[in-house]
């Protein structure tokens, strides 16, 4: 009995190995595209490789990854990776494109595990809940919920993700305020 156990085992483990290094290099550029399309989405045009010229940032135990975008090597907007592990169901990653004055201009969902129908409602193609973010700058917009004294709609019935979605816009805003931008 021993015997199979360790014949199935081992077999067991090699084909999961080969599973991996068939997938690691597909899932990898699935990551990349859907990253690089994020960027797109929330910069204006531009004509440089923002992910070749990436920085981070460490913090809150964390990392935020910063791509500028440039147009003609003039930096016309940066898209941060942020994060917040506030979330209804934890960790929300999204991506924030800042215009070079501090103003959002653009903000989309990377990863999330919120509720269907409810907490998803932050995602472009579930509604256009996140729309309230364009173009405005935090400092005259104040970005928590309406319920806690903000100028932010939550979304119905997911109070929760709307707080955690504007704390990941403010982090990202908040680091490249204090120099997370080149």
């Amino acid at each position: 009995m021993l015997i199979a156990l360790v014949v199935i085992t081992f077999g067991a483990s090699t084909a999961l190995g080969f599973v991996y290094q068939f997938t690691k290099e597909p899932i990898a550029a699935a990551k990349l595209a859907k990253k690089m399309d994020a960027i797109v989405r929330v910069t204006p045009e531009f004509n440089n490789e923002p992910n070749t010229e990436e920085y981070k940032m460490p913090i809150e135990g964390d990392t935020l990854y910063f791509y500028p975008a440039r147009m003609d090597g003039e930096l016309v907007g940066t898209a941060v990776q942020s994060f917040t592990k506030q979330g209804f169901s934890g960790l929300i990653k999204i991506m924030v494109g800042i215009l070079p004055d501090g103003t959002i201009n653009e903000v989309a969902v990377l990863e999330h595990k919120e509720t269907p129908g409810l907490g998803d409602k932050m995602e472009r193609k579930k509604s256009d809940w996140a729309a309230q973010f364009q173009n405005k700058h935090p400092d005259n917009f104040n970005m928590t919920v309406k319920k806690d004294g903000g100028d932010v709609d939550a979304i119905t019935a997911s109070t929760i993700t709307s707080r955690a979605f504007c704390e990941a816009i403010l982090r990202a805003y908040n680091a490249y305020k204090e120099g997370g931008h080149q």
